[in-house]
This record gives C-alpha cells, sequence and structure tokens, in this order.
C-alpha cells in the first residue's frame, strides 16, 4: 500500500479513538458502568507498562486513552527548563507528565497528524491550566520543528506505525540540539509476523503489523545518526493489549486464529524502551 493511503487510514482509525475512546475497551455502549470499566482497564494497562498510580492521577481526565506499550518519561531524567518534543503525542498523556518536570522555565510540543486527537490534546490543556505546552498537527515525518531547537525527544508506541522509519529518525536527529537525547517506547520483533497479520490493515492500527525487527530498529537509528543507541529494557508484549484492542481481536476472529497462534503472535512482539543521543 502507498505511503500516503497507509497514513490516511491511520489518521482514520486514531480520528475515531479520539472521538469515541471509550469504545476500544468496552463493546457494552456508552453507559456509565461500561465507561467506569474502560478507565479502570486502561488503568490497568498502564501500570502494567510503567506508569505509576501518582502519575495517572496527575494528568488531565481522558489524556490517557491506553495507546501506549511503555513510559517513555520515566527514566528520562527530565531537567527543568528543558524543550521536549512527543513524536506522536495524541491526546497529550506524556506531554502533561513532561510539562511537570520542565517547570514553567520548560515547553513541551506535541506533534500528531490527527486533527481529532490535538483538539483533545488542547482541550485538556486549557481545562488543566498547562501553559507550558503547544500542540502542533504534523507528521513525524517532516516535524513542524526548527532545527537544534530541542534537548529531548520522547515517543510511546509511535514509531512503529510509520511506513518510512528512516526518515522519522532522520527528522528527530535534525532538530535535537547536540548532545541531546532521545526516549522512546515502542514494540519491536523478535521475528517476522506470519503473513495474514503483517498483510492486515486492522493489525496495523493496532501497533502490530507495522513493527519491525529489533536489529533493523536499532540500525535505522544508528544510520541516522544516533549515538550510544542503548535497549534500556525489554519485555514481552502483554497479551492483554492484544486481547483489549478491537482491531486485533476483529483480525483474530476474521482469521479463525487459534489461542496457541495467537501466543506465538504474542511471543514475537516485545515492547522496548530505547535510549539514545545526537
Amino acid at each position: 500500500m502507498e505511503e500516503d493511503n497507509l497514513k490516511k487510514i491511520i489518521r482514520e482509525g486514531y480520528s475515531k479513538v479520539a472521538k469515541q475512546p471509550k469504545k476500544n475497551f468496552s463493546c457494552c455502549g456508552a453507559s456509565k458502568q461500561a465507561d467506569i470499566e474502560s478507565d479502570n482497564v486502561i488503568n490497568k494497562l498502564s501500570t502494567k507498562i510503567g506508569y505509576s498510580t501518582e502519575e495517572l492521577n496527575s494528568v488531565p481526565e481522558g489524556s490517557n486513552l491506553g495507546l501506549g506499550c511503555g513510559n517513555p518519561t520515566a527514566h528520562a531524567s527530565i531537567k527543568e527548563g528543558e524543550t521536549v518534543l512527543d513524536l506522536g503525542s495524541g491526546a497529550g498523556f506524556d506531554c502533561f507528565l513532561a510539562a511537570k518536570k520542565v517547570g514553567k522555565s520548560g515547553k513541551v510540543i506535541g506533534v500528531d497528524m490527527t486533527p481529532a486527537m490535538l483538539d483533545k490534546a488542547r482541550e485538556n490543556a486549557k481545562k488543566s491550566n498547562y501553559n507550558n505546552i503547544e500542540f502542533r498537527l504534523g507528521e513525524i515525518e517532516n516535524l513542524p520543528v526548527s532545527d537544534t531547537s530541542v534537548d529531548l525527544i520522547i515517543s510511546n508506541c509511535v514509531i512503529n506505525l510509520s511506513p518510512n522509519k528512516d526518515r522519522v529518525f532522520q527528522e528527530a536527529h535534525r532538530v535535537l540540539k547536540s548532545g541531546g537525547r532521545l526516549t522512546i517506547s515502542d514494540i519491536v520483533l523478535l521475528k517476522e509476523l506470519p503473513d495474514f497479520v503483517a498483510n492486515s490493515i486492522n493489525a496495523y492500527l493496532g501497533c502490530v503489523s507495522g513493527a519491525i525487527l529489533k536489529e533493523a530498529y536499532i540500525e535505522k537509528m544508528k544510520k541516522a545518526g544516533f549515538k550510544k543507541v542503548e535497549i534500556v529494557s525489554q519485555t514481552p508484549f502483554p497479551t492483554e493489549l492484544l486481547n483489549s484492542n478491537p482491531t486485533i481481536m476483529e483480525l483474530v476472529q476474521k482469521a479463525n486464529i487459534s489461542t496457541n497462534e495467537l501466543k506465538n503472535i504474542a511471543n514475537s512482539v516485545v515492547s522496548v524502551k530505547i535510549a539514545a543521543y545526537k
């Protein structure tokens, strides 16, 4: 599929997530009980991938959509006064966590290509009086950010969606200051996925078929110019994220995938936290 068409499908898919986030975790409709159950699932998954209860309670309601695969801010050593850039900022969850750390003298920039996500993020920032965050419309392959203007780049389960990861890392390298750093959480593969998964748009939206082999991912970062590229942590991709993701489960049902096959696919996917420097 052509890159532009794929981006269009991704944008439409995540626009639906922004407008109806609860439906990603519940098929019970929009009842109050369904909303409570959805929030509980999101918080449980977020805790499992590295967020503290304190962090979850500190951000505006509705900013955590449960779309991450790790906590890129946890070990980023964010300092007061720094400029932080979030690639694929969604509803602003990680931006809000970073904003508390950079303080009034710092700045956080969130870039997302989905207008509905940006609307939600800006609404969240406004209602909670965050004045040190700016959300910009743009693609992570063509960042609306000046050269050498950022101290730290974070990203959470987004780069795997890009059909041009080489370009993403080139752009990230361009906007970082000399000595700047990159801390990302993402999913990579330990072995190739079965064709019926790799070729599925639904799996792509679920952050699975867009993932590439771990070695290839690291090599792309180094090729873009990043130094000291290190896998800080590697954990199995939580099967709960597969089971709670409607796009993945739709694929499972249509392909008549057995429980064992689903486990094998899950074992091929890992969540990694990667640190690197310019």
